[in-house]
C-alpha cells in the first residue's frame, strides 16, 4: 500500500475509532448489536441520557458509518451497520500479525 493510500485508509478509520472511544457510544453499539432498529425513545428508556444527548451520540455513530437512521412513518429508527466494525477488526488483526512477526524477529535476534 502506498503512503498516500495508507494515509487515506487511516483517515477513514479515525472517525470509527473516535466514535467507539466513548463509553456511552460503546453501550449503544452493544444495544444495537442485539438486532433490530430502535427508536430514540427505546434507546433512552432506562438510561440517564436525555433524548437530546442520545441523539448527539447516535449522530456521531451515524457519521462514522456505524449506525444508520431509517424512517418508519414519523419515527427515526437507528440500526447497526456492522461493516465499519468488521473492517476495524480486520485492521486490528493485521496490526496484531505485524507485531507478532516483529516480536518473533526480536526473539530470534536475541537468542542468536
Amino acid at each position: 500500500m502506498s503512503g498516500r493510500a495508507r494515509k487515506g485508509a487511516q483517515q477513514a478509520r479515525a472517525p470509527v475509532f473516535a466514535a467507539l472511544g466513548d463509553e456511552t457510544r460503546l453501550s449503544l453499539v452493544r444495544e444495537l448489536c442485539s438486532g433490530g432498529a430502535r427508536s430514540i425513545t427505546k434507546l433512552t428508556a432506562g438510561s440517564k441520557l436525555t433524548r437530546q444527548a442520545m441523539t448527539k451520540h447516535l449522530r456521531v455513530l451515524e457519521k462514522a458509518g456505524i449506525v444508520r437512521c431509517v424512517r418508519s412513518g414519523r419515527e427515526s429508527l437507528f440500526e447497526l451497520d456492522p461493516r465499519p466494525i468488521e473492517e476495524m477488526k480486520k485492521y486490528l488483526e493485521s496490526v496484531s500479525e505485524q507485531w507478532d512477526r516483529a516480536l518473533e524477529r526480536l526473539r530470534v535476534f536475541v537468542e542468536e
